[in-house]
């Protein structure tokens, strides 16, 4: 997936031309969202895996591997919180 950026990167500057910028502003939010929403993902993978493991291995850990594996999506809440501030 992260091959084709360049070649999608590419075909909105041409479609675009040279007269502007290669994005309006809402479709720049949803790239901006569903990037951040990405990476949240990403992040909670691991974060998720390791939680599950320590309360395998006790069950006193619940409350942080819990917060640990929601932290990564104040990420997306931040990033709509940006995108209906400045939309």
């Amino acid at each position: 997936m992260i091959e084709t950026l360049p070649e999608v990167a590419n075909v909105a500057l041409q479609a675009q031309g040279s007269n502007g910028p290669a994005l309006d502003g809402a479709a720049a939010a949803g790239l901006a969202v569903g990037l951040a929403a990405l990476g949240a993902g990403y992040a909670e993978r691991g974060i998720g895996a390791a939680a599950v493991g320590a309360l395998a291995e006790d069950d006193s850990l619940f409350v942080q591997g819990l917060i640990l594996t929601v932290l990564p999506e104040t990420l997306v809440i931040l990033a709509l919180v940006v995108v209906f501030i400045l939309g």
